[in-house]
């Protein structure tokens, strides 16, 4: 009912995620860098506001616990409630990161029941994204179109972050075009989550979410892959907020 204030943190290795329920309507979202000082902004945010039950989830979230007295649930559990609030059918989850890529199989009533977890490295995910960038000269959504421009693509063998900009670096004075080695790129990335998925699928939808999902490339070339329909919210990045929250 209106008035009842839930509000769901996730301090994430890249960004804060602040989604504020009030009954069971989304009143307000904040999304910024996690700096070197997390707990700060999330004050900031929250000052002012309605007061109401916090439960934390991510990188950060015992920080919260500690500070705001904040219940603490895990992303997998947050991510699958986030994901059935806006997606019932969902029955297999993609979320990639900032620091690490999760596989979650999701229940008809919102909890899970398996998942795959990438966090032994930065791999595949968002701080990989932003090193292969860089070493192309790119910003994150110059990475993405250029990649789309491509006529094909020029493999990447390497999925180690240092690796694989050196490895990048020899392909540019190689003479390879910077568009054909973005694509390669973002197909590493589709080869080394797709396995993660296939141990997992099962049928229902599938959604992909997570900061690395504003890739459009990505999606496009996961959606190849897996040859069916994959559903990226409009602002994949809040899901787990929104299921810590919604677990409030």
């Amino acid at each position: 009912m209106p008035g009842d204030i839930r509000i769901g943190i996730d301090v994430g290795s890249r960004t804060t995620k602040i989604v504020i329920l009030d009954g069971e309507e989304i009143s307000e979202v904040h999304l910024f860098d996690t700096a070197f000082d997390p707990l700060a902004p999330v004050l900031e945010k929250l000052d002012s506001r309605p007061k109401g039950k916090i439960v934390a989830t991510g990188y950060g979230r015992r920080l919260l616990a500690d500070r705001l007295g904040a219940a603490i649930v895990t992303e997998i559990k947050a991510c699958a409630a986030g994901i059935h609030r806006l997606y019932p059918a969902c029955r297999l989850a993609v979320d990639i990161g900032g620091q690490d890529a999760k596989v979650i199989r999701v229940t008809e009533t919102g909890g899970f029941e398996d998942f795959e977890l990438n966090e032994r490295c930065a791999a595949g995910t968002g701080r990989f994204l932003e090193v292969m960038a860089r070493a192309l000269g790119y910003d994150l959504d110059e990475f993405c179109r250029a990649a789309m421009t491509a006529d094909r693509a020029v493999r990447v063998n390497s999925m180690c972050t240092v690796f694989a900009e050196s490895e990048v670096v020899a392909l540019i004075a190689g003479g390879e075009a910077r568009n054909r080695i973005a694509l390669g790129i973002y197909q590493s990335i589709v080869e080394r989550v797709h396995p993660m998925i296939a141990r997992l699928d099962q049928p229902g939808d599938l959604v992909f979410c997570g900061g690395v999902a504003r890739s459009k490339c990505l999606a496009s070339l996961l959606r190849s892959k897996m040859k069916r329909d994959i559903h990226v919210p409009a602002n994949p990045q809040i899901l787990s907020a929104l299921g810590a929250a919604l677990l409030a």
